[in-house]
């Protein structure tokens, strides 16, 4: 269940708010909760990683590659990194 958030706003602002969410055909607590939702999208980087690592698992089945493969592709690159960092 939805839990309720109390704000303070001025006056004027709160009425420029009721009549612009009007306008749009939504109420002011309707515009406030995708303002916050929008909020926290933007900011969250659990939300970030978590998209990305669902790009990249779709992109690496497109390619064939199965979860079986994945622990001697993470050997491999481990080695091609300590055998690129002896170049330096």
């Amino acid at each position: 269940m939805a839990e309720q958030l109390l704000i303070r706003v001025n006056p004027e602002l709160k009425s420029k708010l009721n009549k612009l969410a009007m306008l749009e055909g939504k109420t002011s607590t309707q515009v406030v909760r995708d303002l916050i939702e929008d909020y926290v999208k933007r900011r969250d980087m659990t939300l970030y990683v978590d998209a990305l690592w669902d790009r990249i698992g779709k992109s690496l089945r497109t390619q064939g590659v199965v979860a079986e493969d994945v622990p001697a592709a993470v050997r491999e690159a481990r080695r091609a990194k300590v055998k690129n960092a002896g170049r330096r």
